[in-house]
């Protein structure tokens, strides 16, 4: 059990910040997937990033003032599990009938899924820092490093 004052802050004005802040997180890394026309955009990130930051407040708000890390560790399992099958609908197999080759689409849209859920329990948890840091870096992966990716070609 732990006391930290900026997890167990559960006033009104807190938990909606805290909200607004994984839909703000799941805001920018959905609108980089979706300018790419990917089927996973803007909407999904954002329910995604506000599910994990929900089932994550849900755990602290029942625990008052002294948080039980082994309940919350077994939400955060929970999320990390169940995004993991939403991230496998996004990953498609197909098959070219010339070639006879396997081709894989969507593992890096179904990456971005598990690191948007992993970010809300961020904002849940009110851990700022290390929701924007996580969302800048996010970012710089899904856009810049696909250069990088270009030269391989």
């Amino acid at each position: 059990m732990i006391n930290s004052d900026y997890l167990t802050n559960n006033n009104w004005l807190n938990i909606c910040v805290r909200l607004l802040f994984a839909l703000l997180i799941g805001a920018m890394i959905g609108l980089e997937r979706q300018l790419k026309h990917k089927p996973a955009g803007l909407r999904t990130h954002m329910l995604v990033s506000l599910g994990s930051a929900v089932f994550t407040l849900i755990n602290i708000q029942l625990s008052g003032e002294q948080v039980n890390v082994d309940a919350l560790s077994r939400v955060i399992q929970g999320i990390t599990a169940g995004v993991g099958f939403l991230g496998a609908g996004e990953i498609l197999r197909s098959s070219s009938q010339k070639s006879q080759s396997l081709e894989i689409h969507g593992l890096t849209t179904a990456a971005a899924i598990w690191v948007t859920a992993a970010l809300g329990i961020a904002a849940g948890c009110g851990l700022w820092s290390l929701g924007l840091a996580g969302a800048g870096l996010t970012l710089i992966v899904l856009h810049f490093l696909k250069r990088l990716e270009r030269f391989d070609d």
